[in-house]
């Protein structure tokens, strides 16, 4: 399978769209734009949105600080607590 195989961190990015509403985010992060990275196997492939002036986009470029981090953290699991499923 492709997920086991070695060297599959030497592909190029495969283009992608991001699928998650983070609901700290205005506009919606629906449907950006990314760049998926394989990592070696045993690591999480590295999402990168397209460089864009939205704020998920922004942040993941220019850094984000541990409270804002929280802060996304704690509205998304509180969001997605409410949600009846």
């Amino acid at each position: 399978m492709w997920w086991d195989r070695p060297g599959r961190e030497a592909e190029t990015p495969y283009f992608d769209w991001l699928t998650t509403d983070l609901p700290d985010y205005s506009p919606t992060t629906l449907n950006l734009k990314t760049h998926v990275h394989t990592r070696p196997v045993g690591e999480r492939p590295f999402v990168e949105l397209e460089p864009t002036d939205r704020p998920l986009a922004f942040e993941q470029r220019t850094g984000i600080i541990m409270d804002r981090v929280r802060e996304i953290a704690a509205t998304t699991i509180h969001s997605s607590s409410s949600k009846d499923y």
